[in-house]
Order: C-alpha cells, then structure tokens, then sequence
C-alpha cells in the first residue's frame, strides 16, 4: 500500500516518521485461529504494517467469497501477503496472477503467526494443499 494522505495530517507519518508504504497481511481466521481451509473463509484478519509495527488491525468479512474469488477479494484490499492453513491449486495460482504472497500450512493462534511473520520466524509450506477431495480446488475452478 502506498500512503496517499499528506503529511501533516497522517497520523502515521507522526506515529512512524515513514511515509513511505505500508504493508497488509490478511490472515484467514476463525475464532482467533489461522483457519485451515482457505476458500471455507468468512473472515480475514487485516494487518497494516510499517516499520516493521503493527499499526492497524481490523477484521474483514470474505463470507460469499469463495475458493479463487477470495483472491480478486484480497487484492480489492490490496493485500501483499496472505497466511492461511490448507488452499487449493486454483487458489494458489490466482493469489499469484494477483501478485500476492502466500504463507500456507501455518497453524495456531493469528496473533502469533503475525508476530512470527514480523520476526521472520514464521513456519510455513511453501507447496501446501488444502486436505479436500473435492474438485473445486483444482486449477482453474
């Protein structure tokens, strides 16, 4: 994200002294959890960072999304990065044609996989999937 706000009104240029860019994480949740199946979502949890500090957080209602909509959702955001559990081929490939970064496989709480991420101590899979048997996750779908 670029910031767009001038500088004597931002209330992070002051906080921060940056005024450069700010990064968004999305984590798909549930329940304070890194949830496990990404295209099942119903809420993200939207981390801006800079300066390597959380500087707002919110949450964000995906319900209706679905599997690869949820990408075309994330980039309306203008994630950079999203951590989930399990996701499919189709949404892999669209989180990539959209430019955005994936952290899969990660489990437990939300709050510690975003503060592993900052420390870049983050454990993830880079080639997860998401442990369905249905069709719908395929590339493409």
């Amino acid at each position: 994200l670029r910031c767009f706000y001038r500088r004597d009104t931002c209330s992070l240029y002051r906080y921060l002294g940056c005024h450069t860019s700010l990064t968004r994480v999305d984590t798909i949740y549930e329940d304070g959890q890194v949830f496990q199946h990404f295209g099942h979502t119903s809420q993200m949890k939207v981390y801006d960072i800079a300066g390597g500090k959380i500087v707002q957080e919110q949450l964000a209602d995906a319900s209706g999304s679905g599997h690869s909509a949820l990408a075309g959702f994330l980039a309306d955001l203008q994630a950079d990065t999203v951590i989930c559990g399990g996701i499919g081929a189709g949404a892999r490939e669209a989180l990539a044609q959209a430019g955005i970064r994936l952290y899969g496989g990660v489990k437990g709480l939300a709050g510690d996989a975003i503060k592993a991420f900052l420390a870049g101590t983050l454990e993830y899979q880079a080639d997860v999937q998401c442990g369905c048997s249905g069709n719908h996750c395929a590339p493409g779908i």
